[in-house]
């Protein structure tokens, strides 16, 4: 359905609320190993650096702190390509989310959980970094299966916060024929444009911030002030 206002309509917080219902759509890992089923899992990893601040633990306020809540908030997502229902009085992890794919001059809704939240020091040496972030995984009725990792890194002897997109994915099995070819053919060009296009907003998005624009906070849908659209116009 290509309107633009369908997220803020009842039947998409009706959508929202049934995930809850829904399970994960493609098995556990096993020993560190993706599940099987055929062969065709794609493996993806972006890096982009976004900014520098003072070498050591984070600066408050800084750019690494700022761009932690930016991904929290779903704020970087590339509004073309994804936006997404949520629920702001849940944790963070075990959330779920009603993700709106724009694919093809359509609308798909997705689903999603919060399975992870990253919160720790990794490494040693020159190596050691300041690392926050969540994954989901995709729930029952998502165009695809498999999980999305998204991680704020601070290295901390240069100071050089930096953003990564790790997962692993494949197609769902798809009944409508239609749907099959069509993401068959620009599913995987549609997941390229979304990684490097979110991680261009993001790094547009702090350095406004860094520069004195006011901070972009999440937008609640009319009516729900316990459900938030993202990212906000």
């Amino acid at each position: 359905m290509p309107r633009e206002g369908r997220l803020y309509r009842p039947q998409a917080v009706a959508r929202l609320h049934s995930l809850a219902d829904r399970e994960i759509n493609y098995g556990p890992l096993t020993g560190g190993r993706l599940p099987t089923w055929g062969a065709r899992w794609h493996i993806d990893s972006v890096c982009r650096p976004l900014a520098r601040e003072p070498a050591g633990d984070p600066v408050r306020g800084g750019a690494w702190e700022i761009a932690c809540r930016l991904v929290r908030d779903y704020q970087f997502a590339e509004p073309t390509i994804l936006r997404a229902l949520y629920r702001t009085d849940t944790a963070l992890l075990g959330r779920d989310m009603l993700l709106e794919g724009r694919f093809a001059g359509l609308r798909f809704d997705m689903g999603v959980r919060v399975t992870s939240v990253i919160d720790e020091v990794r490494g040693s040496g020159e190596a050691e970094a300041r690392v926050w972030g969540w994954a989901y995984r995709t729930l029952e009725g998502h165009l695809e299966q498999g999980e999305l990792t998204y991680k704020v890194v601070k290295r901390l002897r240069t100071g050089t916060v930096e953003f990564h997109i790790l997962g692993h994915s494949r197609r769902a099995p798809l009944a409508n024929p239609v749907i099959r070819a069509g993401f068959a053919v620009f599913g995987r060009r549609t997941q390229h444009r979304f990684y490097h296009a979110s991680a261009r907003r993001l790094r547009r998005l702090l350095h406004a911030e860094l520069c004195g624009a006011p901070p972009l906070t999440a937008q609640t849908l009319p009516g729900h002030a316990d459900i938030a659209v993202a990212p906000t116009p």
